[in-house]
């Protein structure tokens, strides 16, 4: 399938006349240029970069649903961008009667969208819809580093069902595995399990305090370039920024913190996938939590825009660190992009094809490489060369 399989089966227009006129809207702003599903019109255009939809599935949340135009779009159509990417919003998202063939919708979207190489963004529902997300990576065949911004971890018991507070777990169990690598930003201590914290690192999965993120926020850059599908739970950010939600509280994510990181997941050549969850759009009373969600499009498109084709670093066009240790066994090679000073690790790995050794870069920052100076091996290096040996 490809992105002109994408129909009225799938997905509802737009039916405010408001998108209908593009005059409404000056030149530099989004709403004049962006391709939008209206009534008579299904976009068509086969260069879109990024493709925004919404889905109001709130079944296994304590959100709800709500039945009155989007407050999103017209705050994120009145923004101004010069040179905006070539993105397209696709309208909202049709529901079955089962959630069971809802979330298999979601799911073909999402593999239409990833298999055409059109980022999709989507906003939701509850945070589960990321488990959809995720399988159409596995229908893709391909191995997926998830990355989600959330209070705590969702992981729940192994009987429950399917709901925010336990996709995690599914996706985690889920059979094959396609997951590659999780991480955790902005969870708070006291809403999640010692245990859970000690069973995800043994997994030599990645979780940050809240605390840790708020006091380098530098950090999260070479994270989004490690990701492939970043999903975003509101309930990380403020109470007092995102009030839209039963689940946040007065602790998280300042408005410009989870903008910052919008605009570094943008600049990453690696993430194919964004989902922005638990908007409820019946508590948004006086339309911040809209605002703001829309702010934080316009930073991931943003950053988008800014992207440097650096998926992996161009040895030749990099400065090259050799790190030994004291063992005079081992070493890590640092690669310092000249384009861009970003900063790459290499993992030795056994190529199956001809038995040589080959390095899988791993994206890293100025201070893992001071970290290997002083001799100890950063844990991103060796989390990854046990997933990969």
């Amino acid at each position: 399938m490809n992105f002109f399989d994408l129909n009225s089966y799938f997905l509802e227009p737009n039916v405010d006349e408001y998108y209908l006129d593009k005059e409404r809207w000056e030149a530099t702003q989004i709403g004049r240029s962006i391709d939008t599903h209206v009534n008579g019109h299904f976009p068509s255009n086969e260069n879109y970069e990024l493709a925004f939809f919404n889905v109001s599935e709130f079944e296994g949340s304590k959100n709800s649903s709500c039945t009155d135009l989007c407050k999103i779009r017209p705050y994120l159509y009145s923004l101004h961008f010069e040179n905006l990417p070539k993105i397209v919003d696709l309208g909202i998202l049709k529901l079955d009667s089962s959630r069971k063939k809802s979330f298999k919708l979601i799911q073909d979207v999402c593999e239409i969208l990833i298999q055409s190489k059109i980022i999709p963004i989507v906003i939701g529902g509850g945070h589960d819809i990321s488990y959809a997300i995720y399988k159409s990576y596995v229908s893709l065949s391909r191995f997926v580093s998830l990355t989600v911004v959330d209070n705590k971890f969702d992981i729940g018991l192994q009987d429950d069902n399917l709901a925010s507070f336990s996709h995690l777990g599914k996706v985690i169990s889920f059979k094959p595995s396609h997951l590659f690598h999780y991480v955790n930003l902005c969870y708070q201590s006291y809403f999640v399990s010692p245990m859970a914290i000690d069973m995800l690192q043994k997994m030599n999965f990645d979780v940050y305090r809240l605390g840790e993120i708020k006091s380098n926020l530098n950090e999260i850059e070479p994270i989004m370039r490690n990701t492939d599908f970043l999903s975003i739970d509101l309930s990380a950010i403020q109470n007092s920024f995102v009030s839209a939600n039963v689940y946040s509280g007065p602790n998280g994510l300042s408005g410009e913190e989870i903008c910052k990181l919008m605009r570094y997941a943008g600049i990453s050549d690696k993430i194919t996938s964004l989902g922005v969850f638990e908007y409820n759009q019946n508590l948004d009373k006086n339309g911040q939590s809209a605002q703001l969600i829309s702010q934080m499009i316009w930073y991931f498109l943003e950053g988008y825009s800014l992207r440097k084709n650096e998926l992996n670093p161009n040895v030749n066009n990099c400065i090259k660190y050799t790190v030994s240790f004291d063992d005079g066994r081992n070493e890590i090679i640092f690669y310092k992009s000249k384009k861009s000073s970003r900063w790459w690790m290499g993992v030795p790995v056994k190529s199956e094809k001809n038995k040589n050794i080959e390095n899988y870069f791993i994206a890293c920052s100025y201070k893992d490489y001071e970290l290997a100076m002083k001799g100890d091996i950063p844990p991103k290096w060796i989390k990854t060369y046990k997933k990969l040996s």
